[in-house]
């Protein structure tokens, strides 16, 4: 390699800031014989040459293509390769990779959504998919309620996934079990018994669809729809009595699992 004077060419340093590459990638350029500096000076230090800038040049654009350096290699030394066309089946990858980031960021978006909103559905869609006693207001109240749980997270996480399809046979299955429930209170199911605890079960897969149901979360959830006016009014309204006798099939099958209903805790 010729000696030069420091002004024939850039130093490693100057070449990384023109550039913006690392000076350990230029090392490793030049050991690897992919782009190496023509000249040193007396003391030892490499120095790039117009030259040799141009070459690095082309490695850089060539790089953020996303070529391997093998194949910037063989483009840069190998007059008879064919660059365009590789150029093209990379912008053809890229292109793709744009779009995939672009569903990314649409799903990232839902999600967010999911998770300020509750329910990514219309007025309309709601009051059409869960019916007319549906308050749209009840998603933003469960958020302001409920919003730093580990639940609400699970939740929003489901609803960004769904859309009114989704959503609409969830409400279909809510629906099949409130009558079956009602069926089996009418038909004097007791609590305890294997159809009781087979409507339990139910209920627990159901509701999954919101998020994991431990039996017991769902002792509590099974009070509170007991105790708070709104649910019991739903629960009432399908059959007088069913939100205690819900309760009451809910506590048995909690006692035959060993949990005591009376301490059971929101885990």
């Amino acid at each position: 390699m010729p000696e030069a004077s420091d002004t024939d060419g850039l130093t490693v340093g100057q070449v990384s800031t023109r550039l913006g590459v690392t000076v350990r990638a230029l090392h490793h350029w030049d050991e690897i014989g992919l782009a190496r500096p023509s000249l040193r000076t007396a003391a030892g230090y490499r120095l790039y040459t117009a030259g040799d800038l141009e070459r690095l040049h082309r490695v850089v654009v060539y790089r953020e293509t996303g070529l391997g350096l093998d194949r910037i290699r063989a483009f840069l030394d190998d007059p008879a390769a064919d660059v365009p066309g590789a150029l093209r089946a990379q912008r053809a990858q890229v292109e793709e990779r744009v779009d995939r980031l672009q569903q990314l960021g649409a799903g990232l978006d839902r999600m967010i959504d999911a998770h300020e909103r509750g329910l990514l559905l219309t007025v309309e869609q709601q009051a059409e998919i869960f019916g007319p006693e549906w308050d749209p207001d009840w998603p933003a109240q469960a958020r302001r309620r409920y919003g730093n749980t580990t639940q609400w997270m699970q939740y929003a996480e489901r609803s960004a996934s769904r859309g009114p399809e989704e959503w609409q046979a969830v409400s279909d299955a809510v629906a099949d079990l409130d009558r079956a429930l009602a069926d089996a209170m009418d038909a004097g199911v007791a609590p305890g018994g294997p159809e009781a605890n087979h409507l339990v079960e139910r209920h627990r897969e159901v509701f999954a669809s919101h998020f994991p149901l431990t039996r017991q979360m769902q002792v509590c959830l099974a009070r509170m729809y007991e105790a708070d006016p709104a649910f019991a009014a739903h629960y009432d309204g399908i059959r007088a009595g069913l939100a205690t006798w819900f309760r009451r099939i809910v506590d048995a099958a909690a006692r035959a699992h060993g949990i005591d209903p009376d301490a059971a805790t929101w885990e």
